[in-house]
């Protein structure tokens, strides 16, 4: 079986921001917030304070992974360089995306570098209300100005566009003005991340949205998306349901999976992480093919 691992990081540094003020690293794979909360974010076998790309090939190898997706936020901080120096030192092994805050008073200079001078081809923006863009920044609306030209700049360079709109219930979680605007751009192509992010009892709030974001350039990784199930362990039958949930209404061939390796790592190991998917009772051999590996390739390396 062949594998894509769509939603993956590499991290130079621990230099996040977030709902909880600025992130950094406390040793030993830990991170703390100013509030004094802190907790595990690297696993051990990535290093104390980072997760250098030879860290992911080694995981990726391990468990037959051929290449992965490199995504970056707010999280862990900007890794813009590293991420384009994983993505050109092993380019048969990486795809990366650039992250930038649009309220940046030279934006336009942080775009011009990262996609006309260094060629990034994908864009990556959480806006979420916990570790994206509306954690420090006012509530942005999806479907105003201020995304709009985002979206504009990203269609105009035939970027992809990824996505991850934080969990349910938040301010950063609407499917109505994303779908609002995803209509808007027919040819830019979108990825919505962790499935919407759905948690234990949303079944059918999430069959709701995804009625509503089922477009022809929209796509959904479901990278920790068993991680919301809490307290559901391996094989996370709830989480399973969400995907053939989303089998039926948006179409296997616009899912992919992705592990959100490293810091997944801490609550669960990678090869569940693959088997959640790859031994998914309620999916066949071709959809498994599909959201596994084809519609990866086909997206992110063609």
């Amino acid at each position: 079986m062949k594998l894509i691992d769509a939603h993956a990081h590499v991290v130079q540094c621990i230099a996040g921001t977030g709902s909880q003020g600025e992130l950094r690293p406390c040793g030993g794979g830990r991170a703390a917030y100013p509030t004094g909360q802190s907790f595990q974010i690297l696993p051990p076998e990535f290093g104390e304070y980072n997760a250098p790309p030879e860290a992911l090939l080694r995981v990726m190898d391990a468990h037959g992974v051929e290449k992965a997706v490199l995504l970056q936020g707010n999280y862990f901080g900007f890794q813009n360089l590293y991420t384009w120096e994983a993505a050109r030192t092993w380019p048969d092994r990486f795809a990366g995306a650039a992250s930038y805050d649009p309220f940046s008073l030279q934006a336009d200079k942080i775009k011009a570098h990262l996609f006309d001078e260094l060629g990034f081809r994908i864009v990556k923006f959480e806006v979420s209300a916990g570790s994206g863009l509306m954690a420090n920044h006012p509530a942005v609306d999806l479907d105003g100005e201020v995304m709009h030209r985002e979206y504009r700049y990203a269609a105009d360079r035939d970027l992809i566009f990824v996505i991850d709109v934080g969990k349910p219930r938040s301010v950063s979680w609407q499917v109505d003005a994303l779908a609002r605007a995803v209509a808007r751009y027919p040819d830019l192509r979108f990825v919505v991340c962790h499935l919407l992010s759905p948690q234990l009892e949303d079944g059918e709030l999430l069959r709701r949205s995804l009625d509503k974001l089922a477009l022809p350039n929209v796509w959904f990784d479901l990278a920790a998306l068993c991680l919301n199930s809490r307290p559901e362990t391996y094989p996370y039958p709830t989480a399973r349901g969400y995907v053939k949930d989303a089998v039926d209404i948006v179409g296997a061939d616009r899912l992919l999976w992705g592990s959100d390796m490293p810091s997944a790592m801490t609550r669960d190991t990678y090869r569940h992480f693959i088997d959640f998917i790859a031994l998914h009772p309620g999916l066949s051999g071709q959809e498994k093919d599909k959201i596994l590996y084809d519609n990866a390739e086909g997206l992110f390396f063609a």
